[in-house]
């Protein structure tokens, strides 16, 4: 038989999926895969069981449904200032994953070189590699999470064509502060690169920190592609519904790729998903403070355990150090897998998400209910 892809050899599976199978396989509390226990607003889900039954059922228009697109345009201007054309600046894809691929494949030639901080949610290098890119990785330090932006310079003097920017940042729940932001975009106007921002996690951020838009900045709008999803915002991880925000000449290109890669998202769930998009401020208030609760319960509960942490500015995800809990020689994988076997709660090794030689930290989220981090909580009693 011929050999397959070189391109994709050095793939692995998910590290993040795979612990969510571990989980399963000792009935863990799974705190490893990312998507809350909870059920989606009920206005979203009343809406979709009257679709069931009217429609629609066939195609939508490919780079997405007309009402869709129009409140997406609306929500957006909202929080980030900024006027979205919802007939020439919007893509609506099949999640954020398909997004960033498809905008990857639209921006970078073979050989091109991408930035992307380091840690780094998974599969951002997978699709440079998948594009045909080189990744060039700048270390986000723990414990605080801060670059160094003359490393940062240098990554942009080898030629980078664009940054990738997790903002807030998945894993490390960073909060990229307007100072930093600035930063990132003259040195992208110096070097002339684009911009490629995931901001999924927009509106979950704890006080008192503020998200900013890159394409806020002055100068950055025909140079940001927004690419994100309703998955977190909306609680329908699984209902698989992103969009990249871009200038024209970006998504004219990027709705062909989109086009040849999944055709469209889901009609009905779009439809569906329109009700959310046109929620008023005390929606956002709300899941704010959601989120504030959960997070303040479960840091809490890991700050008397005695468990070293970064807390989180925003995002859902908690960073924990493990040194003093691994054995001679254990990798963080060997622990993550020990963690759900002996104390029955599924985490994600930090190692899955670093560039450098991070074997230390495991990832841990708390998007559940109160009862399902309490019983997280009581588990963990035994690392004590």
């Amino acid at each position: 038989m011929r050999e397959l892809s070189l391109r994709t050899a050095s793939f692995t599976d998910s590290v993040i999926r795979r612990m969510t199978r571990v989980s399963n396989q000792y009935g863990a509390v799974n705190l490893s895969q990312g998507f809350p226990d909870f059920d989606p607003p009920k206005a979203i889900t009343e809406r979709l069981a009257k679709v069931a039954k009217e429609g629609p059922h066939q195609y939508a228009l490919t780079w997405g449904a007309q009402n869709f697109r129009e409140a997406l345009a609306k929500k957006h201007e909202h929080f980030s200032g900024m006027a979205i054309d919802p007939n020439q600046e919007i893509v609506v894809t099949c999640g954020g994953t398909e997004a960033m691929m498809a905008v990857m494949m639209t921006i970078v030639n073979p050989g091109d070189k991408v930035v992307i901080f380091s840690p780094f949610y998974e599969n951002y290098g997978a699709d440079a590699i998948l594009s045909g890119a080189e990744p060039i990785y700048v270390p986000l330090v723990p414990p605080e999470f801060n670059f160094d932006a003359n490393v940062l310079e240098e990554a942009f003097k080898q030629g980078a064509k664009a940054l990738i920017l997790c903002n807030p940042s998945n894993p490390c729940g960073k909060v990229f502060t307007y100072e930093e932001l600035k930063v990132i975009a003259d040195l992208a106007t110096k070097y002339d690169a684009y911009i490629v921002t995931d901001e999924v996690y927009e509106h979950i951020i704890y006080e008192p920190y503020q998200h900013v838009y890159m394409v806020s900045l002055p100068g950055m709008k025909e140079r940001t592609i927004i690419c994100s999803s309703l998955s977190k915002t909306y609680s329908i991880t699984g209902w698989r519904l992103g969009y990249v925000i871009a200038s024209p000449e970006i998504t004219e290109r990027v709705k062909k790729v989109h086009d040849f890669l999944t055709v469209g998202a889901a009609a009905p769930l779009m439809e569906a998903a329109t009700v959310g998009l046109l929620f008023g401020d005390e929606y956002y208030k709300e899941l704010r403070a959601h989120y504030t609760h959960m997070k303040e319960l479960f840091v809490g509960g890991l700050r008397n355990i005695g468990l070293s942490f970064t807390e989180p500015q925003g995002a859902y995800y908690v960073m924990i150090d493990i040194r003093r809990f691994l054995n001679k020689g254990e990798t963080d994988t060997e622990y993550c897998e020990r963690l759900a076997r002996e104390v029955g709660v599924g985490a994600v090794p930090g190692s899955s998400f670093f560039r450098e030689p991070v074997n230390h930290l495991i990832r841990l989220h708390f998007a559940k209910k109160d009862e399902t981090l309490n019983e997280a909580l009581n588990r963990l009693e035994k690392l004590r």
